[in-house]
């Protein structure tokens, strides 16, 4: 993983999690560690944090519940923090059930407390609960306040941050903002860790595909004056704001973080390794920072945080059953779901007799947004030579921002591929009696590579 060095917790830890936020706000969160995949899919080595917090005046708020396995936790931080007060609200800022898990545990608890949510969530409360709690709603909506005493809450509607019900809230009198999944990470609080490398992995892993929507929170955050957030999971933040927004606008722009090339590879036999072990070592001998991760055995999360987070991907892969590599597959797939664009891409194609990677890779690409292709490619046919090696110099040149050396290009001609088994001939035109020889079917079964 990679290191930026930032503040990792704020405020008086407790029984190594618990912290005050200020005299009037307490964590009542939980940690999570016993999770070893997150939403089924993210390796959590570090666990996770489900936060909660207790807004205490006139009338105390509950912000957000935890996961089901940690109701008793959740109910024993709830009592000592509230003093032998009891809850007036539980607001439920987000519907996923490692938020909402508690809800019905915490209306059976508190029998007075009120909900407070987004109308979709009542409706979302009902699919998972088969109730909506219909004596207990405050419907809430964009601009909407909840007056505790001294204090009036401000709530802000967040679509598709990353789910459709969700709402944030602001706290003027502590200015606070209570942002749900936003500015979350993973990794539990009793663990000290790098911020930004979690955060990014957890940003682009979960909530990467709606970058509009953040965008337009970003905007309404703008017109508040924050000095802390307080995030569903990962640690409160108050120390230098302005990084975490600029970095929360750097990615829900899909805009560059930081120069460099990430390599992202699969090698069945170690000859398309080899092609990238040795375009790695020309570029940083060049001084670019590359990374390199093979897709078969790395964190395919941690791959695709890498992918958005430089300017430049070199995707190389061999040609596999017709198509490619499953992994490279996988990693394409998870890069177009997130919206990848705005970057310079380049290909690595292996094959031992119909090379079809680069092609297939691309038209992968092809409904990406502001993708740059290097005019330089390269085509392995089975292992290096001295074509594709140079091939490989004039990549590395080109992707260092020099000039390309003369060299032969990948895509020669044309070429029409079998739609049969991949088989791919080039020349100007097919002969009318040529016959494909894998499968032994004649030109009707050729079409043309544009």
């Amino acid at each position: 993983m990679h290191s930026r060095k930032q503040p990792l917790f704020v405020g008086e830890k407790k029984r190594g999690y618990s912290m005050v936020i200020s005299d009037t706000i307490k964590y009542v969160g939980v940690n999570d560690h016993e999770i070893d995949l997150f939403e089924g899919q993210y390796v959590v080595p570090n666990g996770m944090a489900y936060n909660s917090y207790a807004i205490l005046d006139e009338k105390i708020a509950i912000m957000d519940s935890v996961d089901a396995h940690f109701t008793q936790e959740w109910f024993a931080n709830i009592d000592q923090a509230l003093d032998g007060r009891k809850p007036d609200y539980l607001v439920v800022q987000h519907m996923e059930p490692d938020h909402s898990g508690s809800i019905h545990r915490f209306v059976e608890n508190y029998p007075e407390a009120k909900i407070v949510a987004s109308a979709r969530a009542f409706v979302m409360m009902k699919n998972f609960f088969g109730t909506d709690f219909a004596d207990r709603q405050v419907v809430v909506g964009e601009n909407d306040t909840l007056c505790l005493g001294s204090r009036t809450l401000t709530f802000i509607t967040a679509a598709m941050v990353h789910w459709p019900e969700v709402i944030m809230t602001y706290d003027s009198q502590d200015k606070v903002l209570f942002s749900a999944d936003g500015f979350g990470k993973f990794g539990a609080l009793d663990v000290e860790e790098d911020w930004a490398c979690e955060a990014r992995r957890y940003y682009i892993g979960i909530v990467g595909k709606y970058g509009v929507p953040v965008q337009a929170v970003l905007k309404k955050a703008a017109g508040l004056d924050i000095q802390t957030i307080c995030p569903l999971h990962g640690p409160v933040l108050t120390e230098n704001l302005g990084y975490y927004l600029d970095l929360y606008n750097i990615w829900s722009s899909y805009a560059v973080e930081e120069e460099g090339v990430v390599i992202a590879y699969t090698s069945v036999y170690g000859n398309t390794k080899k092609a990238v072990e040795l375009l790695a070592e020309q570029l940083r001998a060049k001084g670019v920072k590359v990374v390199v991760n093979d897709l078969a055995r790395c964190d395919m999360a941690e791959a695709v945080e890498d992918a958005f987070r430089y300017s430049k991907l070199v995707l190389a892969t061999t040609t596999y059953n017709g198509d490619i590599f499953p992994f490279m597959r996988t990693f394409i797939d998870h890069l177009t779901e997130r919206n990848y664009s705005n970057r310079t891409v380049a290909f690595i194609e292996n094959g031992s007799w119909a090379p079809a990677a680069a092609r297939i890779m691309k038209g992968m690409l092809e409904k990406s947004k502001n993708l740059t292709y290097t005019a330089a490619g390269v085509k392995i046919v089975s292992a290096l030579n001295e074509a594709s090696t140079a091939q490989l110099t004039a990549l590395a040149e080109e992707l260092c921002g020099e000039a390309a050396a003369a060299q032969p290009a990948a895509e020669v001609g044309k070429k029409f591929v079998c739609k049969i088994c991949g088989y791919v001939y080039e020349g100007e035109t097919l002969p009318a009696d040529f016959i494909c020889p894998l499968c032994k079917r004649g030109v009707e079964e050729f079409e043309e590579v544009k």
